[in-house]
């Protein structure tokens, strides 16, 4: 039987330190700002992340990383995740799992060491009808004398205009491959930036028509699996650290609002929600650090149903924080200049983002009941 929980000192020194520099350099303030930035993120603070050995947690040491599991990054998705941080960091560390799981030689020599020190890279995964299964797919390359012509749209990428790297799901001879692209053969006017609930994150769309890639640009293996159990455990993690933070925001609110002459926090109608968002948050956390303990090393079925049992309850509490925040807030939780609906619009990207609760224990049913 696997282990339930445990947590190494080398993921605690993480979180020590990904909480110090989270708190230091993403306050809310410096989030307000970024907002309206074009790319949504701070190079310097970028420059940070490398300089910590962020990126190459999980590239083996023969490619310029630390060699280490993705448990080890996710206390850094969850101080992230508390401060509402912007950065490529997510979408680079999922596109480094999927060269890591289903590259060849060849593709991670040329992008891991390239990754380790600071370039982007992206996954393309999701396309205009919203389907969660990464299989089912309309993009399209087309093999031609020892090349791939692809065409087809890709949705929700993120950070694809910072990003050197693009690894993008399409059918290759009706299978569904993952495919590197180099972002300098995509034309600025076939990546558009897309409008999406949380401001916190750059979107883009991505035309893929008429680009061609050499054939050897096809991942080698299908690592579909890896890259969303790899998506889930650090989205969860995320999740963990927004319900923390939303939760700390309604608490710091009941104790300072008055009302009748009583702070409004002794309310019971007010009390009894807030504890309900503590123990979603420990049932999150625990979720989360269960999964992470049994990555890599579980069967695949106790993986992905403790990862799935992650997603939802993470996506499940941190939405209702989330309202409760804004709801507690009054009037002016529906307003821009609250912190309280930046923690709801995160929740709602994240909550939909690889599936929602209702999609997971769909997903769940037949692994624990069949």
């Amino acid at each position: 039987m696997s282990e339930l929980i445990t947590f190494s000192e080398e993921q605690s020194m993480l979180l020590d330190t990904a909480m110090d520099f989270c708190v230091t350099q993403s306050p809310i303030s410096k989030v307000r700002s970024q907002l309206e930035v074009e790319d949504g993120f701070d190079k310097a603070e970028w420059q940070s992340m490398v300089d910590l050995g962020w990126l190459g947690i999980t590239i083996p040491e023969s490619h310029g990383g630390l060699g280490l599991g993705l448990a080890d990054v996710v206390p850094i998705s969850e101080s992230m995740g508390r401060q509402l941080m912007g950065s490529p960091f997510l979408a680079t560390t999922l596109a480094s799992q999927a060269l890591i799981n289903g590259g060849s030689e060849e593709q991670k020599g040329q992008w891991l060491p390239k990754i380790a020190t600071g370039s982007v890279a992206t996954l393309a995964l999701f396309e205009e009808e919203g389907n969660w299964d990464l299989k089912d797919l309309s993009a399209v390359g087309t093999e031609d004398n020892g090349e791939i012509r692809l065409s087809g749209k890709k949705t929700f990428v993120m950070d694809a205009m910072s990003a050197d790297l693009i690894i993008a799901s399409v059918l290759v001879d009706n299978e569904p491959r993952l495919v590197c692209i180099d972002k300098k053969l995509i034309p600025n006017d076939q990546i558009a930036r897309e409008v999406v609930i949380d401001d916190t994150r750059r979107c883009y769309e991505i035309n893929l028509d008429g680009i061609v890639v050499s054939d050897v640009s096809v991942l080698p293996d299908d690592c579909f699996f890896a890259v969303e159990s790899a998506a889930l455990l650090l989205f969860s993690a995320e999740m963990a650290g927004g319900i923390a933070s939303t939760l700390n925001e309604i608490v710091e609110y009941l104790n300072t609002r008055k009302q009748f002459e009583r702070y409004i926090g002794s309310y019971q109608a007010l009390k009894h929600p807030a504890v309900d968002i503590l123990l979603g948050l420990e049932a999150t956390r625990s979720l989360v650090y269960h999964a992470a303990t049994i990555f890599g090393s579980g069967s695949d079925q106790e993986v992905e149903s403790a990862l799935r049992m992650a997603k939802a309850a993470a996506s499940e509490h941190f939405a209702f924080a989330g309202d409760r925040a804004v709801q507690f807030h009054g009037g002016f939780g529906f307003t821009f200049d609250c912190n309280a609906q930046l923690f709801l619009r995160r929740a709602m990207w994240c909550q939909y983002s690889f599936g929602d609760e209702k999609h997971q224990r769909q997903k769940l049913a037949p692994l624990l009941l069949d």
